[in-house]
């Protein structure tokens, strides 16, 4: 009988652990994200989330375990151009697009000044229109530097930089906090979008168990710096299986719900 072959998950997490002196911010995570995938990772403020970010995308070492991807190790290069490729292959979208895009330059500068760096060779003009078309970005927005652009603007040139050097994994970390309810669903019909068309890879970071139902086919959640609970989205959301998970749940105001309660039962946790 021939041997099956399967393609290696598009990111691969081998017991990552993240120590800062004699603090663990992230504790032994074990998970992987198919080509294509979109995960979510949830948990309160203190639970590792964006530690785990930082780490996937390269902006801090991992004190140990291992990531993959597409079955490659993702270690530190040495060289610009290995540097170069390495970053290209993971991208992050921050809650604040303030904190991270130039405000000396307009949405078109910025993502000219993207490809002039990974890209010396490629025509922008019709790569930076082509990135504008798929943010849905205005022409007139893509010449207004980010003061005078509104927050969903703001995030989708974020989103659009990001895309712009075609990365096989986008993390998103927390990238509709901030934004109003119509802006958020706007931004998350936006990134359904763009995975159906491009097949990328989500590594989806957020708080919001509304926005993960949404976005996301599997979730972990995370406390203390570990996984408490993983499945498919609508099995977790739906059926969750840990004291954790139930209380986040519990903490989504609704009809009936109690502040009061949520919090006694958080001290209790």
């Amino acid at each position: 009988m021939p041997e099956i072959k399967t393609d290696p998950p598009r990111l691969d997490v081998r017991g990552l652990t993240k120590r800062f002196g004699d603090f663990t911010a992230v504790d032994d995570l074990t998970f992987s994200v198919p080509v294509g995938g979109s995960l979510g990772v949830v948990g309160e403020s203190g639970s590792g989330k964006t530690t785990t970010a930082r780490v996937i995308t390269g902006l801090d070492a991992p004190t140990s375990g291992t990531l993959t991807v597409d079955g490659q190790p993702r270690t530190a290069p040495r060289g610009r151009a290995r540097r170069l490729a390495r970053a290209r292959q993971v991208q992050i979208v921050f809650q604040d697009p303030l904190q991270s895009l130039d405000p000396r330059l307009s949405a078109r500068e910025a993502l000219g000044e993207t490809l002039r760096l990974h890209y010396p060779g490629v025509d922008r003009p019709a790569r930076i229109s082509e990135l504008l078309d798929q943010v849905q970005l205005s022409s007139r927005a893509a010449d207004a530097k980010p003061r005078n652009l509104s927050g969903g603007q703001r995030q989708r040139v974020a989103i659009a930089r990001a895309l712009a050097v075609r990365p096989k994994i986008l993390v998103l970390d927390e990238a509709v906090a901030a934004l109003d309810v119509s802006i958020q669903a706007q931004i998350l019909n936006l990134l359904a979008d763009i995975r159906e068309q491009s097949a990328i890879t989500y590594l989806f970071i957020t708080h919001d168990l509304g926005v993960v139902r949404s976005v996301t086919d599997d979730l972990i959640v995370m406390q203390h710096g570990r996984i408490v609970e993983s499945g498919a989205t609508d099995t977790v959301l739906s059926r969750p299986s840990t004291p954790y998970t139930q209380l986040l749940l519990a903490s989504i105001p609704g009809p009936g719900w109690d502040p009061r309660r949520t919090v006694e039962a958080h001290r209790q946790a």
